[in-house]
Order: C-alpha cells, then sequence, then structure tokens
C-alpha cells in the first residue's frame, strides 16, 4: 500500500470523489466495459477497468508542465457495466443498449475491453444524442486499420468496417498512428474506397503528432456534431505497451499518445473516448497501465481546459 501523503493528491482519489469537486453535474463520466469475449487474440482485457482503477492510485492530479490540476474537473465513476460473462454475439446488443441510456452532458471515458467495444459505443452513443450514425465521427487512435471482414463475427479487428456496414459514411473516419507491416494492402484498399482518412506513423513523425490529429478532427467536425474517439493502446511502440497483444516496433512514444488525448480531450465535438486493448495479465511492471491511465488523465486534462477556456 502507498503511503499516505494528504499533500500528495492521488488520480484515483479523484475518481472515486474525493477531490471535493461537486459531481453532482459531472463535466466526465467514466465507465468500465469489461468484455475480451471477441478478441482475435486471446486476452484477459476484461480485466482492465478494474486494473487501470488500481494503478491510478500511483498518478497524482497535478499536471507540472501546465499546471493544471484535476482536482478542479467534477468527475464521476459509473462503475462497470454487466458484460464481463458476455459471448462475442451478445455484447453488441448489450453495449449499445447501456450506450444509448447514458446522460449525453457529460465527455465520457470507456475503460475497456477491447476493440469490439467500439462499434456499438458509436452506435449506441448515436442513439442518447438523438441522432443517427451520420451524426458522428470517429477519430482512431490505432495501429491497425480494423476493417476484417465480418466472416468470423464482431470481433476486435471488425469495428471500423462494421459501423460503415452499419451507415457510418467513410470520410467520418479518420485515423492516426497506422503502422507499417501492421495491417494489409486489402485492407488498405479498403479505407481508400470508402475515403476513410489514414495518417500513418510516417506522418505522425514528420509532420507532428499535435498537427496531424488537430487535421483529424477539424476534418470530423467538418462533417459531424460529434466526435468519439477511439484509443486503441497498441498504438504505442511495443516497447511501451507489452500488454497489449497487437503493439508493434515503431508505434507512438507515451508522449505522443499524452499529446493526441489531450488535444481530443480539448475538442468542443468531443463526447467521449474508449480505451481499448489493454491485457494486464501480459503487461510487465504496469507499464501498459500506467500509459493508458497516462492517456486517460491527459484526456481529462484536455478537457478540464476546454471547459475553463485556457485550450491553446
Amino acid at each position: 500500500m502507498p503511503i499516505h501523503d494528504p499533500l500528495w493528491f492521488r488520480a484515483d482519489q479523484w475518481l472515486t470523489g474525493g477531490s471535493g469537486a461537486a459531481a453532482a453535474e459531472p463535466a466526465l463520466a467514466v465507465v468500465g466495459v469489461p468484455n475480451s469475449a471477441s478478441s482475435l487474440s486471446p486476452s484477459q482485457a476484461y480485466r482492465t477497468p478494474a486494473r487501470l482503477r488500481d494503478v491510478l492510485g500511483r498518478l497524482s492530479t497535478f499536471d507540472g508542465d501546465t499546471g493544471l490540476d484535476l482536482r478542479e474537473l467534477p468527475v464521476v465513476d459509473r462503475g462497470d457495466w454487466p458484460v464481463a460473462d458476455l459471448d462475442m454475439h451478445a455484447v453488441p446488443a448489450a453495449v449499445e443498449d447501456a450506450a444509448a441510456r447514458l446522460d449525453p452532458s457529460p465527455v465520457h471515458a470507456f475503460l475497456g475491453g477491447d476493440n469490439a467495444i467500439t462499434r456499438p459505443l458509436v452506435r449506441g452513443l448515436a442513439r442518447a444524442l438523438g441522432g443517427d450514425l451520420r451524426s458522428i465521427g470517429v477519430l482512431t487512435l490505432d495501429a491497425h486499420h480494423d476493417v476484417r471482414t465480418l466472416d468470423r463475427g464482431p470481433t476486435n479487428g471488425t469495428p471500423i468496417r462494421g459501423l460503415i456496414e452499419d451507415g457510418l459514411p467513410g470520410p467520418h473516419v479518420a485515423q492516426v498512428g497506422i503502422l507499417a507491416f501492421a495491417n494489409s494492402r486489402e485492407y488498405r484498399n479498403y479505407c481508400d474506397e470508402h475515403e476513410i482518412w489514414v495518417a500513418t506513423m510516417a506522418d505522425v513523425e514528420r509532420r507532428g503528432v499535435d498537427v496531424v490529429t488537430g487535421e483529424a478532427l477539424a476534418r470530423l467536425a467538418s462533417r459531424c456534431e460529434r466526435i468519439l474517439v477511439d484509443v486503441d493502446v497498441d498504438v504505442l511502440d511495443r516497447a511501451f505497451a507489452p500488454g497489449c497483444p497487437g503493439s508493434r516496433p515503431g508505434g507512438m512514444s507515451p508522449r505522443q499518445l499524452f499529446t493526441a488525448t489531450r488535444i481530443c480531450g480539448r475538442h468542443p465535438k468531443v463526447c467521449a473516448a474508449d480505451f481499448v486493448e489493454v491485457d494486464p495479465e501480459r503487461d510487465v511492471a504496469e507499464i501498459t497501465l500506467l500509459n493508458t491511465a497516462t492517456a486517460l488523465l491527459s484526456f481529462a486534462a484536455g478537457l478540464a481546459e476546454r471547459l475553463a477556456g485556457t485550450a491553446p
């Protein structure tokens, strides 16, 4: 157990309401979606929401880079949806229905689970917001296109193709961090044919993650009323995400990911983000969990800047 220090406020205390910031009308709502029955590689990602809440106890709410303290951001933890034991065919309807019942007022952060939860989250949020799929945009921070065919079911490799087949226009999807030797020519062709905007890791390195993420958000915002950000943590380089079965060498650095999620939190049309594809049983020294938790806090910091009107 960490030594209690009343002058070192921890992020898990903030999440559980210990900051003193009134959460009757939260600005951020956190929800666990603990299912990994749809993973192409065997995964225990269903354990991640609980493990992320624990690892937040090793992080503070204070951003020493900017002086921002998340204690001022009202947050509520809505707990976990009861989907851990559902099979891949039952998960989509359960997640979509739960998302459709959400109060759309706060921004939401969903703790997965695998990437198969993204498709029903988008469908459900569209319903909760009173629109249809054509009102939503999806920004993926991901090494992969996630447009595999659906012949094996709604797996974690299919959420973007599934949404396109559901009626989401291709130009309503932007992908940042696509990695060399992690996708096929056929799946890139699918993205090109459906006018999905793709920024590779080479683009991120050449132009800067801030520029590329900002452009992706601007493109979506010109077409969509609301944006969901899909943070597939395997966008990180394998060295920083050993707990992600799909992570590979050459991916983002943690600082690049934190910058991207903070920029997403700042954007006025971003209504939600999911954090997916972490298997805590494969992790090493909690490297992946700590990076995921910091990405979550960076997203929350961006939201705090949005609400305070202090975003750059």
